[in-house]
Parts: structure tokens; C-alpha cells; sequence
């Protein structure tokens, strides 16, 4: 039962301009209500703040032990970083916190190239400063140069990579093109001749057979790369690729909205379900989700609700993900024994693959739950739902409260 007081604004956006005019050095306390959803993630993201270390942690385990935040350094980054995107998607409504953004931004960037980060964490560098307005020290910039503009190393990016780095170089575009738009028109003519199959689905890499199965991560960030570029550029092509990609990964969605993890892109197949994690269900999936919305891809809300409503408890083992008194949210439901053995899990879709089979979900009772959260789990709502106004029933939904 949805509140009939429940009141879900439309925060402002956040722009170069009104940063640069402004120089804010942090987002203060909002002036108009926030959505139950937004404030529930942002009570998480403060447990995961580690103040000693000035960034959102890797992990914040969900098994009750004394330091539940644990620290990996790189993916600390990335996922600080995937944070401050999400939080440019809500402006001064970023409530209660006072994190320092531009220092935030300025100490975890630099440290991308020490590192020796993902190159997929260059791509989302670039797109988080375009949207908070925030320069990249010269050394990041200087290595994120020598990545995006060496075709040497284009033929090495896994999906991820090139996805990200794609919507960094049309973000940076929109505010420089003489800098940044032949890069941008190069790279998604790459993505174009070398990860689009005519399944709907994308190739996870440019070479090598490892490149025919995807995950849904594949998708996400290809999908989400080719509305972006398309809308910026006017290029049918890409919108129709992204179109066509969230066409087919709705018709492959499972039956109580699960978002399947692992695919076979030529044959247009699912081969494994599990893991299947929540943010993918409540903020990867409605990211590009919301695109389709605006192009007008037929069943995008639907699949968006039903795939949040997994999270609220229609799922497998019929629970609640979320962990209200933390204003977190369980990780994945997984199967049982196979927390930290990825090896069952690529030998089941190598043999449905060459059986012609699909996976299919097992029964509830092999089902078992990876007791964490990551900060850039709730980073993903934020930019999912931080400008939308409608979807009372996911926004409201009184498990937030």
C-alpha cells in the first residue's frame, strides 16, 4: 500500500555550468522532500563511507562481524567514483552526509593510474567529471589519454571497458567536441564492426572465443553506451543496436523479473542464471531501461518494475533483499556451494552451450544468499532514480521506511 502523501520530486540537474558558478564544495541539506528509495540508499552509502581512507568501501559485509567494511584500494575507487555519479543525479538533495564531492573526486581519481586500475575505471572517470563539472588531474588525464586514443589497446576491451569509456568520451563531448567527438564516433564504429551480433545480444569482447558469452553486465554497459552515443550523435545505428539489445534481454527476463547473468550471444540464449544480483534487478537494469522508456521500447516500465519488485521480496526464496536496518541491500542469490567457485558456473554454460541447451532456475531450496553489499550498488539507484518523479510503487514502497 503506497502512502497517498508519499511525494517524489524531481531534483534539479546538476550541470558544468552551475558547479563552475557556484564552486560548491559539497551538497547541502535539501530543501524539498527526497524519495523513500533515495534516502534508504543514502543511509547505506554512510555505512560504507570510510572516513579514514576518504571513500566508499568494496564490501560491507552483512554477516554481523565487528568491521563489517572491507577495503580492496582499486575497487574502492571504482566504486567511489560510481557513487559520485550517482549522487550527480540528485544535486543538493544528497541529504544528511556533507561528503566533500570535488575532493572525493580529486584524491580517488588520482590514484586511478597508480593503481593500475581496470581500464573500464578511465571511462567512468571521465563520465563522472563531465557530470559534475569536476577537472581530472593531469596525470589521470595523461594516462586515460594514452588508453583511449592507442588503438593497440582497444582490441584487449572487454565489454565493460569499451562501454564506459564510450559514454565518458560522448560525456566529455557534450562539453568539448572538438576534444573528444572523433574519439567518440571512432570508438562506437569499433563497437559497431566487433561486439553487435545479429542475436540482439553483444559480444563481450572484440577477439577470442571467450567473446560469444556475455553476461548481463555486457549488456548494460553496451546498451546503456549506445543510447548515450546515439542520442548525442543522432545515430540511428546506435539506437537501434541498444534498442534491440533491451528488446531481446526483456524477452529473456526470468518469470518473477530476475535478470539472467550469463549468456551465449550467438544462439540468443540464456546458460546460466545464478548469480543473480540486485544491482542489477534495482540499478543497472533500469539505467538503460529508462532510455528505452524515452525511445519507446515496448514492456521498458514493466520490466524495470518487475525486475525491482525480485528485490522486494517476488523472488526465488521469496524475501525481502533489502536489509531496512542498514538501508542496505543482499547482494545476489547464488547456488549453494558455489560462493567463491566460479569454475561450476563456466563448465554449466560451456556444456549448455554445446548441448543447445538453456539454463533454467533450480529449485529454491539450492538457493543460497552472498551476505554483502557494495557501495556502487546503491550508487546505481541513485542515478536510476535520482531524476525520476513517477514509479510511486518502487519509490514509496514501505519496506524503505
Amino acid at each position: 500500500m503506497i502512502s497517498e502523501n508519499c511525494k517524489i520530486p524531481l531534483p534539479p540537474t546538476v550541470t558544468l555550468s552551475n558547479i563552475s558558478r557556484q564552486r560548491l564544495t559539497r551538497f547541502s541539506a535539501p530543501s524539498r522532500e527526497v524519495s523513500p528509495l533515495i534516502t534508504y540508499a543514502l543511509r547505506g552509502l554512510r555505512r560504507c563511507w570510510m572516513t579514514e581512507l576518504g571513500r566508499w568501501s568494496h564490501i560491507y559485509h552483512l554477516d554481523g562481524r565487528s568491521q563489517p567494511n572491507q577495503s580492496i584500494p582499486a575497487s574502492d575507487v571504482f566504486y567511489t567514483l560510481n557513487v559520485l555519479l550517482g549522487l550527480s543525479r540528485i544535486g543538493h538533495l544528497a541529504t544528511g552526509h556533507e561528503f566533500d564531492l570535488p575532493e572525493t573526486f580529486r584524491t580517488n581519481v588520482a590514484l586511478v593510474p597508480k593503481l593500475n586500475s581496470p581500464k573500464y575505471v578511465y571511462g567512468m572517470a571521465l563520465w563522472v567529471a563531465a557530470e559534475l563539472g569536476f577537472d581530472i588531474p593531469t596525470d589521470t588525464r595523461k594516462a586515460i589519454t594514452s588508453v583511449v586514443e592507442n588503438r593497440k589497446y582497444w582490441e584487449a576491451f572487454r565489454a565493460q571497458d569499451l562501454g564506459l569509456i564510450l559514454i565518458g568520451c560522448v560525456e566529455q563531448a557534450r562539453l568539448d567536441p572538438g576534444r573528444w567527438a572523433s574519439t567518440a564516433h571512432d570508438l562506437f564504429e569499433f563497437l559497431s564492426e566487433r561486439y553487435s551480433c545479429p542475436s540482439g545480444l553483444f559480444y563481450d569482447a572484440a577477439i577470442g572465443a571467450r567473446r560469444r558469452f556475455s553476461s548481463f553486465a555486457t549488456h548494460t554497459y553496451l546498451t546503456l553506451a549506445c543510447y548515450k552515443f546515439g542520442e548525442w550523435s543522432g545515430n540511428k545505428r546506435a539506437l537501434a543496436l541498444a534498442k534491440a539489445s533491451t528488446r531481446t534481454l526483456i524477452e529473456l527476463q526470468g518469470p518473477r523479473g530476475e535478470w539472467p547473468w550469463f549468456f551465449y550471444t550467438p544462439g540468443r540464449r540464456v546458460v546460466d542464471w545464478y548469480e543473480v544480483y540486485s544491482v542489477h534487478q534495482a540499478g543497472m537494469a533500469p539505467a538503460f531501461l529508462e532510455c528505452a522508456e524515452q525511445h519507446d521500447v515496448p514492456g521498458a516500465t514493466e520490466a524495470l518494475v518487475r525486475g525491482f519488485r525480485w528485490i522486494l521480496g517476488q523472488n526465488q526464496l521469496n524475501r525481502s533483499m533489502l536489509w531496512k536496518h542498514l538501508g542496505m541491500m543482499c547482494r545476489s542469490q547464488v547456488r549453494k556451494g558455489e560462493l567463491d567457485d566460479k569454475r561450476k558456473r563456466a563448465a554449466r554454460a560451456i556444456v549448455n552451450t554445446l548441448s543447445g541447451r538453456s539454463g533454467s532456475l533450480i529449485d529454491s531450496s539450492e538457493v543460497e544468499l552472498r551476505l554483502e553489499c557494495r557501495s556502487y550498488e546503491l550508487g546505481w539507484i541513485l542515478w536510476s532514480f535520482g531524476r525520476r518523479s513517477d514509479l510511486a510503487e518502487i519509490q514509496c514502497h514501505p519496506d524503505l521506511v
